[in-house]
């Protein structure tokens, strides 16, 4: 995924661009960039490595030599950002959070005409940054190039630009699938995918941007420089999974989305039927945790924490490099609390099921520790397609998904044609998944939030959130 942080002042903002950029730390694990601007000296950038040490360490010693009155930082899963351009704007910062599916299409149609280049990176990538610049270059102001560059890419794009004047240009994508929203202090505005990271900093909330709406952000105001466009689509999992519990979208606060998502769920199973014959209701730290607090306290079974994360050396799982090693830290991260194990009826909910492979190991260990049942819930529906519109950890194709492999082991490539069916817990097929990824799992038992039931807990109408990765609608 990633995150991006901006701030222009009256003041300098270097300190509130380093902490506003690492409060996104959760979205990205590959790159950390910042761009400082001041107008006695230009600009000031830096990018690091995060894989392996996180953003905050790699920049201490970065900001005692930075200064500026505005500044964008970005948390990049992909490619080194900001990059800093010199084109026939001037010299700018660029950044942005998204996924550009038709690059290599793009960069080939420059290239004929522009007789340009880009800079390879190892491998002969191009960075996607630079395509995105290259795009709003090809006009001859900022604003009808980032309306052009958002009308020419397949897939999203949610932009920062840090002119040479030191004002900030911000784009959100056409469809508004990432948020973008601004915040406002006594001398100047700063700018965020996560709200949480400015309102920490002393700023308050003034404004949304709309997709496709394209302002223009200096210390004393905000100007809508193109109208927010008519069609949203807001990625829902932001609210499953991605969003850091105290951001707000759209309105709708993560956490507490979480927790009335929960609390349908057991709503929902209660009608259908289910004794609730469980000992303690558990959350999958650290996002399924909202998720089934909500759910315990609508079925009144005390909520428990059968373990805990260790996290101080190893804050995320997915930040090494290889599966093998993710997996092995899953593993040393699960602290047993076995009081709240031994010879118990435990029922789970995590954000969602995606390979199932850290879920799998889950419940060996609950096992292994001698529980009785363990039981699973999924907050959001069945994950059918791989995203082709946000740049995730690990990019996930379809037959990478534990519930369309379970699929293709009940029905072969005929079962892609009933993937509704699949998805829906009432119907056979429906069941027959289930049964078989409680196989595949060792859960004595395993239900999935349903669209209905998520899209209740958000608030949104189904037509401005985007649900591709459970039905494949676009």
């Amino acid at each position: 995924m990633g995150g991006y942080f901006g701030a222009v002042s009256k003041r300098d903002v270097t300190m509130d661009v380093f902490y506003g950029t690492d409060y996104h730390s959760h979205l990205g694990t590959k790159r950390g960039g910042m761009a400082l601007w001041e107008r006695d000296k230009g600009f000031d950038r830096e990018i690091h490595n995060i894989e392996n040490s996180p953003f905050r360490t790699k920049f201490e010693n970065d900001i005692d030599k930075m200064s500026g009155t505005s500044g964008i930082g970005c948390i990049s899963d992909s490619d080194p950002q900001p990059l800093l351009i010199h084109s026939n704007h001037g010299t700018y910062a660029v950044c942005f959070v998204g996924k550009i599916n038709n690059a290599d299409a793009l960069m080939k149609h420059f290239l004929a005409f522009s007789g340009g280049h880009f800079d390879a990176m190892t491998g002969g990538r191009i960075n996607t940054t630079e395509l995105l610049a290259s795009l709003v270059d090809q006009k001859t102001d900022f604003i009808s190039g980032l309306r052009f560059a958002q009308d020419e890419i397949e897939g999203s794009a949610s932009i920062l630009i840090l002119k040479e004047d030191g004002s900030i240009l911000a784009s959100r994508d056409k469809f508004g699938r990432t948020p973008l929203l601004i915040g406002k202090d006594s001398d100047g505005h700063a700018v965020a995918f996560e709200s949480f990271a400015y309102e920490k900093l002393g700023y308050e909330t003034v404004y949304e941007l709309g997709p496709g709406e394209i302002v223009e952000i200096t210390p004393e105001g905000i100007e809508v420089k193109s109208p927010a466009r008519d069609r949203k689509c807001i990625c829902a999992f932001l609210w499953s999974y991605y969003g850091f519990p105290n951001s707000t979208y759209e309105g709708v606060n993560v956490e507490r989305m979480r927790n009335i998502n929960g609390r349908i769920m057991a709503r929902e199973e209660a009608a259908a039927g289910n004794e609730f014959d469980y000992d303690y209701i558990c959350g999958v730290p650290d996002s399924g945790i909202a998720h089934a607090i909500g759910y315990a306290n609508e079925c009144e079974i005390d909520y428990a924490r059968p373990f805990v994360k260790y996290t101080p050396t190893w804050p995320r799982s997915f930040m090494p490099g290889s599966q093998k090693q993710s997996s092995r830290i899953a593993e040393m991260k699960l602290i047993p609390v076995n009081e709240l194990i031994k010879d118990k009826k435990l029922l789970f909910v995590d954000d969602s099921i995606v390979r199932g492979n850290q879920l799998r190991k889950t419940g060996e260990f609950l096992y292994s520790k001698g529980a009785k049942e363990v039981h699973m819930r999924s907050a959001c529906p069945p994950i059918m397609y791989g995203c082709k519109y946000l740049s995730f950890a690990r990019k996930t194709d379809d037959m990478d998904l534990i519930a369309r492999q379970a699929i293709m082991e009940l029905e072969g490539e005929e079962g892609e044609k009933y993937i509704d069916e699949y998805s829906d817990g009432r119907t056979e097929r429906g069941k027959a998944l289930r049964e078989e990824l409680c196989r595949r799992m060792h859960f004595d038992s395993l239900e999935f939030q349903n669209i209905e039931g998520i899209l209740e807990a958000i608030g949104l109408d189904e037509d401005c959130v985007c649900t591709y990765c459970w039905n494949g609608k676009e």
